[in-house]
């Protein structure tokens, strides 16, 4: 089978079909059936257990003064000055927020 009628009949581009026999015949069967290790590490997340736990306290706790709630800036802003991370953005917060909604 031609690598472009490959494709095709995977629903993939042809570079993958090309890396993908590439793979097979440098390393293997077993290489090339198997997904690919990841050469650089992942990212380790920024708020472990502890720390999302320290969030949501501040989240859930009394809203600051002269607010009527928290925002996600004053919640970033917050967590860094109570050295409960080093820094922190505003879409950070979200997304930790979000995951236990």
């Amino acid at each position: 089978m031609k690598d472009a009628a490959a494709a095709q009949a995977f629903g993939v581009s042809v570079r993958t079909v090309e890396l993908l026999r590439e793979r097979l015949v440098e390393e293997g069967l077993d290489a090339a059936l198997e997904r690919k290790k990841q050469v650089r590490p992942g990212i380790e997340p920024m708020f472990d257990g502890e720390k999302e736990a320290k969030l949501i306290a501040l989240a859930c706790g009394p809203k600051p003064e002269g607010r009527v709630r928290w925002t996600l800036e004053l919640l970033a802003d917050r967590v860094v000055a109570l050295n409960v991370v080093e820094s922190c953005s505003p879409q950070t917060i979200m997304r930790v927020l979000k995951k236990t909604q």
